[in-house]
């Protein structure tokens, strides 16, 4: 037989309430509106007493909803799963293992799980460098986004921003953008100035 969702929600309370009892978290029970003989009574509950609520169409619960601990839990729910598809979309670009733990803190062994999970083909060797064309456009969208006086990274919002802008792998960015962080533009062309030359020239 189907519980019904009254009994699905008794259940769900009173598994709770009985975890609480078991932890000796005596407020949250009070909090619930539990006394000494509701408590009691729980002591008495088995598995079994569980099941047997299945058949109930009401419930005993007066619920109120506290919207100031609801949205700030709803607005982190939103954070995280905005995380999540951040870190996704930049796996399955081909960001490499320490770009992910930089930007995020994600271990080897987490990377590779998402890696597998997105059925992502394991990266072999290197990453090929990029030709003076693709490595320009690299440039000229990177420094367009980097701050001169920080350490050169970008937001993981940006990478992929780059990503599609160039159409490079994510891997070849990561690793071209961190030589631009440490050396600079390696194919910007060197200005040579003439000293017999005026200042017009």
């Amino acid at each position: 037989m189907a519980g019904t969702k009254e009994a699905d929600l008794v259940t769900s309370v009173l598994v709770y309430a009985m975890r609480c009892l078991a932890e000796g978290d005596q407020a949250a029970l009070r909090h619930m509106n539990f006394g000494v003989k509701e408590i009691e009574s729980l002591r008495g509950l088995c598995v079994a007493d569980l099941y047997r609520i299945e058949s109930l169409r009401a419930h005993c619960l007066d619920i109120a909803l506290n919207r100031e601990v609801y949205w700030p839990m709803i607005e982190n729910l939103c954070r995280e799963r905005e995380m999540e598809e951040l870190i996704q979309s930049l796996i399955v670009a081909d960001a490499p293992a320490e770009m992910m733990q930089i930007l995020f803190g994600l271990n080897q062994r987490d990377y590779t799980r998402l890696r597998r999970l997105l059925m992502i083909n394991p990266a072999v060797g290197r990453p090929h460098d990029v030709d003076d064309t693709a490595s320009h456009r690299l440039w000229e969208s990177w420094s367009s986004r980097v701050d001169e006086d920080a350490s050169g990274f970008l937001t993981p919002e940006q990478y992929l921003d780059i990503h599609c802008e160039t159409e490079l792998p994510m891997r070849a960015i990561w690793t071209q953008t961190q030589r631009f962080a440490e050396y600079g533009n390696p194919n910007r062309p060197l200005k040579i100035s003439n000293p017999l030359a005026g200042d017009d020239e």
